[in-house]
């Protein structure tokens, strides 16, 4: 085999080793593929409930095990054992899961299905985390459009998909925020997501999505004070207002478009859904506990993918994720977006 040959076989076995881990795939799932003319792209801006790779390594339990030992087989920044919301509503669409935007120097030929401006932990505000909030996302975005990236066309056959999942409720609460002074914040946070949905559409997107915010008092990291038995009333109460107000946020864009141009992913009914085991279509899933992570510390000080300085681990991992709605104490398993990503279906038709 001469050098060239060589080369050329350590390009491809190099870049398929950077497709399995950048989520450039679409998920095996036949009854989500869409053959029909849809769009081409798609945008994705938000937190971990979205992002498919653009944390840091050195700073994101993402990127450490066991997460992605559904999908695929080893991390691959996403928060969960495998695929996340991005990966369904890209199938569902038709199109590979789109290039995490700090991958794309490395591969920049394959922007064609879009890009994912997404990091996790953070939010429409500044948040805990020094990644870049919502603002910040768009503005990536807005510059490689300048640059000449994408062209009107290319724009024109794009969607967007808007995670909006609550960091900027814990910042909130982390910085001291009071009870009394929660409906105006929420208020503060539906009108930035407003005019950043608003923002995207502005800049060519067809159609864009926003989901609503999930029931936060039933994250493991609150279920955990019943032993995941009950989920936080006074939390989901807070929820419920900011659905609300997103809601006719929403409402009153597409009045003002006079389209169906902005979609809202009801992921609170969905989620609710999910944890009702009467729902026959939850069968297939057979969650046990839902609200019982499957990836969990051994005591109240670690959490999952924490290691001690020895590489010792101080986690556990339950023996089936396939079985669980939680994958650790914020995040859902691949199973549990699944299940979630069903239920949005006919909203999802919106899309295409």
């Amino acid at each position: 085999m001469g050098k060239q040959d060589k080369h050329t076989m350590l390009f491809h076995l190099f870049f398929s080793v950077f497709v399995l881990l950048t989520g450039i795939h679409v998920v095996q799932s036949s009854s989500y593929h869409h053959h029909r003319p849809g769009p081409s792209k798609l945008f994705v801006f938000g937190d971990s409930y979205a992002d498919t790779g653009n944390n840091p390594k050195s700073v994101s339990k993402s990127w450490h095990p066991p997460y992605g030992i559904t999908f695929p087989g080893q991390p691959s920044g996403r928060w969960s054992d495998g695929r996340v919301l991005t990966d369904y509503v890209a199938s569902f669409i038709g199109i590979k899961s789109p290039m995490p935007y700090r991958w794309i120097k490395f591969a920049p030929k394959s922007l064609s299905h879009g890009i994912n401006f997404a990091y996790g932990g953070t939010g429409v505000f500044d948040t805990l985390v020094s990644q870049p909030n919502m603002t910040t996302q768009i503005d990536f975005f807005q510059q490689l459009i300048n640059s000449g990236i994408y062209s009107k066309r290319d724009l024109n056959s794009s969607v967007a998909l808007v995670s909006v999942a609550g960091n900027d409720y814990g910042a909130y609460n982390a910085r001291n925020g009071t009870a009394q002074g929660l409906p105006a914040f929420i208020a503060s946070v539906v009108n930035q997501t407003t005019l950043n949905l608003k923002r995207i559409h502005g800049l060519g997107v067809k159609k864009v999505a926003v989901i609503a915010l999930l029931p936060l008092g039933c994250l493991p990291q609150s279920t955990v004070l019943s032993s995941y038995q009950q989920c936080n009333k006074t939390q989901n109460t807070a929820v419920r207002f900011h659905n609300l107000l997103l809601k006719q946020a929403v409402e009153k864009l597409n009045n003002e478009t006079k389209s169906p141009t902005f979609i809202l992913l009801d992921l609170n009914s969905a989620f609710m859904s999910a944890f009702d085991k009467k729902n026959s279509g939850n069968l297939k899933f057979g969650f046990g506990n839902p609200l019982k992570p499957c990836c969990m510390g051994i005591d109240a000080s670690n959490s999952c993918g924490i290691v001690d300085q020895s590489g010792a681990k101080k986690y556990k991992v339950c023996k089936n994720p396939k079985v669980a709605f939680f994958w650790d104490e914020v995040h859902p398993t691949q199973a549990g977006w699944q299940a979630v990503s069903l239920s949005l279906k006919s909203s999802l038709n919106q899309f295409v």
